[in-house]
């Protein structure tokens, strides 16, 4: 009774925002409000003054054309801090900004979901820079757990749920029963990967040099790991010729997509099939009747869900909405702090008060 007295007043007195910090994205909810903003993890810096240009979308069209005295910086790498200062820009940017027309007394209490089996010091530099950012309290959850609660999975339940978070920077794979991770494997193969490999591709088949940015719509547009139904699908991409210096145009298909990013896909089910030999066969069996769920801009790569379905002989969902899951999960957490405890990252003041 207690703990819903003030639950309720703190509600009044701050926010509750959830954090989705992803390598590619920073997706941000708002309790009351729902999921407020969905930026590029991007920050766009001025090295002669060292203030900070821009944050999110603005940032990332500066990318590859900017003056050479400003950087556009992604802070995030494989899913974790690799710049401690400009993460804490890009969250206090996004706090900031989530809360702007609905600000309270105090600091918002903040859920950061971040990738399963990050170090002690990478949790504590997420933390350490959320409380910089403005937060009062912060909390930390794993994002394939937090993207099972976000797609209504039984988490608490004695039965096991896998589930498969492709994002940015990295891969999430996950069997998960009574509000723990049973058996997890974090793959350092995703999205940015992809992009890499097409890149590499282009250049060694080709001789072009395209941008990331390229590579990004390249994927999204023909990318696909089955032969699409209709002959082929093909886009025209535009790059500098590596021979001649000048620019140049290629038709790039589906084929050159497939094969390109073949090594990474294979190396995804692998993983796959890894956790799956580790997991015990109770909870084994539970995921073969209720099949694994596919969550992150990686489930929308065409005809993955149906190669993985084929090499592990498992029913493979994608969820609705993929994208948001991660975040929608830290929004269900914020609902009810308390229930959730147990799938939280602890504190280490808490283990040392425990101890």
């Amino acid at each position: 009774m207690f703990e819903q007295i003030r639950e309720r007043v703190q509600s009044l007195l701050s926010n509750d925002i959830g954090i989705d910090l992803g390598t590619a994205n920073t997706l941000v909810y708002l309790r009351g409000r729902g999921i407020v903003i969905n930026e590029p993890s991007v920050v766009a810096i001025n090295q002669k003054t060292g203030q900070v240009v821009a944050v999110g979308a603005q940032a990332k069209e500066m990318v590859g054309r900017t003056p050479g005295h400003v950087v556009a910086i992604n802070p995030l790498v494989e899913g974790v801090i690799s710049d401690f200062e400009v993460t804490e820009e890009m969250l206090a940017y996004l706090i900031n900004k989530a809360q702007k027309d609905n600000r309270k007394l105090l600091g918002p209490r903040v859920v950061v979901g971040v990738p399963s089996g990050i170090t002690n010091v990478e949790t504590r530099a997420v933390r350490d820079a959320t409380k910089n950012a403005g937060a009062r309290e912060v909390h930390i959850v794993e994002e394939p757990m937090a993207s099972a609660i976000g797609i209504r999975l039984p988490v608490g339940d004695p039965v096991g749920s896998m589930v498969i978070d492709i994002g940015g920077g990295n891969c999430d794979i996950a069997v998960i029963s009574l509000g723990g991770v049973v058996q997890s494997r974090n793959v350092r193969v995703a999205g940015v990967k992809l992009n890499q490999d097409i890149i590499s591709f282009i250049r060694s088949e080709f001789k072009i040099l395209i941008g990331e940015e390229t590579a990004e719509r390249l994927k999204i547009a023909v990318g696909s790991v089955l032969p699409t139904e209709d002959d082929q699908a093909e886009e025209t991409v535009r790059g500098r010729d590596l021979i001649t210096g000048l620019p140049r145009e290629v038709v790039i298909t589906d084929a050159d997509v497939r094969e390109a990013i073949a090594h990474s896909i294979d190396t995804l089910i692998q993983a796959a099939k890894e956790v799956l030999e580790t997991t015990p066969p109770e909870v084994l069996s539970d995921v073969m009747k209720r099949g694994i769920f596919l969550v992150g801009g990686g489930a929308l790569i065409k005809g993955f869900p149906e190669v993985l379905r084929e090499e592990l002989k498992i029913p493979v969902f994608v969820a609705d909405d993929p994208l948001t899951a991660v975040v929608r999960g830290t929004g269900v957490i914020l609902e009810d702090v308390q229930r959730y405890q147990d799938v939280l990252i602890a504190h280490e003041d808490d283990l040392t008060s425990t101890a």
